[in-house]
């Protein structure tokens, strides 16, 4: 069964152009050109990626996605913003209300097909003991190795679990608060500032060949994972 993909965008060419790629890869794909419409569309069956542009008719991408995460039925379908700004606060401000990626237009099917593909995956892993490959850095769940283009990581516990989370949820940033329990637990009582410490070891240990800035530092908000500098 193929993927349902709801696509936000006021804009009817691009909306056009948006459903027939997509169509043409095989999904399932409905389509709403301003928030009362994409509301509707917030219903049974429950898409399984949300397109989300950022400006659109009576109202825009931030206030929808804080509507779908505040939906129990569509909470946990991921978002991928469509923006025509590149500001670094703008990217953040979506992704803290719970977008999964952004793509700045103009952008060629081709990526958008790749992010959306990416994102589908993380959201519904195939197998939850699957190998995680990103450029070289191969995190195994069965083993718990780490390797780095084929040679042994020595990595400790903790970094392999906050490796494991991160790997599995890129491009998202995560406040330390959110870290401690993803990773830690919410049973456990470990001070903020212990998520710092291991970050700084995680990326020693996958340091040496560039892959140490995938673990990147977002002033004021926390921490993410990404192959984007």
């Amino acid at each position: 069964m193929s993927a349902r993909i709801l696509v936000v965008e006021d804009e009817a060419a691009i909306r056009e152009m948006l459903c027939f790629v997509l169509e043409q890869q095989g999904f399932d794909v409905v389509e709403a050109h301003d928030y009362a419409s994409a509301v509707d569309c917030l219903v049974e069956p429950v898409p399984d990626l949300i397109l989300l542009d950022w400006m659109f008719p009576g109202g825009n991408g931030i206030s929808l996605a804080k509507e779908i995460k505040r939906n129990d039925l569509t909470k946990d379908v991921p978002i991928i913003m469509l923006t025509a700004r590149g500001e670094e606060e703008d990217k953040i401000r979506g992704l803290e209300v719970g977008a999964d990626d952004y793509i700045t237009k103009p952008f060629s099917p081709k990526e958008l097909i790749a992010r959306i593909k990416a994102v589908l995956r993380r959201a519904m892993p195939t197998a939850l003991e699957e190998l995680i490959d990103v450029k070289g850095l191969v995190l195994d769940p069965v083993s718990h190795r780490v390797s780095l283009n084929d040679q042994p990581v020595p990595i400790g516990p903790t970094e392999f679990k906050l490796l494991h989370f991160f790997m599995t949820h890129s491009e998202r940033v995560y406040s330390r608060e959110q870290l401690l329990d993803h990773v830690w637990g919410t049973n456990v009582y470990v001070e903020d500032r212990t998520v710092d410490v291991h970050i700084r070891r995680l990326r020693k240990a996958i340091g040496g060949q560039g892959h140490e800035n995938f673990v990147q530092t977002v002033r004021g908000a926390g921490y993410r994972f990404s192959t984007r500098v």
